[in-house]
């Protein structure tokens, strides 16, 4: 068996090119660090080092046995951050749009919930702009929808917006055209409607509501159009553009916003989430 702390003193001496050195990075003294390397090779059965007039040098065992060390001790880290991340416990308070907390959060959560079972994740969904001015009040992570290029945090990914409508019947064709739309402060309806506007094309509210399942199933009946992220166009809705004679609409951030003094167990999330929404979606755009 290979002795970490023998390693350690190995990789210390070998990457600074001197005994005295290594041993300062250690916070060692130099003749502990001599003989940790004296007990290595011991163990060996060979030199690692060639001490020599011209200065310190490996020996081609050295040379071999200098990766496999590097990579040890890089696993005995990584394992040993792992157990220590086993051990954070806490209450993480997480704000959410309501398709996303929908259909790709829980998967993330389902994962992180194995791996961190002493932190306790409570989720609310909903618009998040007005969740926004509570971060660190009454959430400790965000993810929230911001005009593109926009909105602080950390950036996620990009979704496009897009014009929905049930598979069955032309809502699209009516006049003025029926929307079915969030309340005030949605992204998407004021771009909606700031679109309809600019292209001088009537339209009216037919529907309104905080729920994402009422607004789809309104649409999805042909009483009216929608506005959704294209990458989460629901099954039942067909996407419209301009071909339907439908103006375009333009992206979305998606952004990850933490509170300020965030707790361990918020971190550990926000990584989780920022890593499993990034493999997300590569894997979409392939």
């Amino acid at each position: 068996m290979l002795d970490p702390d023998l390693l350690r003193a190995f990789v210390a001496v070998a990457d600074h090119g001197s005994f005295t050195r290594g041993a300062a990075a250690l916070n060692r003294t130099q003749s502990a660090v001599s003989m940790q390397i004296q007990r290595l090779e011991g163990a060996i059965g060979a030199a690692v080092l060639d001490r020599s007039r011209r200065g310190l040098r490996l020996t081609p065992a050295g040379e071999v046995l200098l990766g496999y060390a590097r990579r040890i001790l890089s696993v005995s880290a990584e394992a040993m951050g792992r157990l220590r991340d086993l051990q954070v416990e806490g209450v993480v308070r997480l704000g959410v749009m309501e398709d996303y907390g929908t259909r790709l959060v829980p998967p993330l959560l389902a994962g992180f919930a194995a791996a961190h079972p002493r932190i306790q994740v409570e989720m609310v969904t909903g618009l998040t702009t007005p969740m926004l001015p509570r971060l660190g009040e009454r959430f400790d992570l965000m993810l929230a929808m911001h005009a593109a290029g926009d909105g602080g945090g950390t950036f996620l990914r990009r979704e496009q917006a897009v014009w929905a409508a049930g598979r069955d019947v032309a809502a699209e064709d009516r006049a003025p055209l029926p929307l079915a739309l969030y309340p005030q402060g949605c992204l998407f309806r004021a771009w909606a409607m700031a679109a309809l506007d600019a292209a001088g094309q009537p339209w009216r509210l037919a529907f309104v509501s905080h729920s994402l399942a009422a607004v789809t199933a309104i649409a999805a009946q042909g009483l009216a159009v929608t506005v959704v992220k294209a990458g989460l166009l629901p099954p039942e809705l067909r996407p419209l553009g301009e071909r339907d004679g439908l103006p375009p609409l333009p992206e979305a951030d998606i952004r990850l916003h933490r509170a300020p003094g965030l707790a361990p167990a918020g971190e550990l999330l926000a990584r989780h989430l920022a890593d499993g929404l990034a493999l997300s979606d590569r894997a979409a755009r392939v």
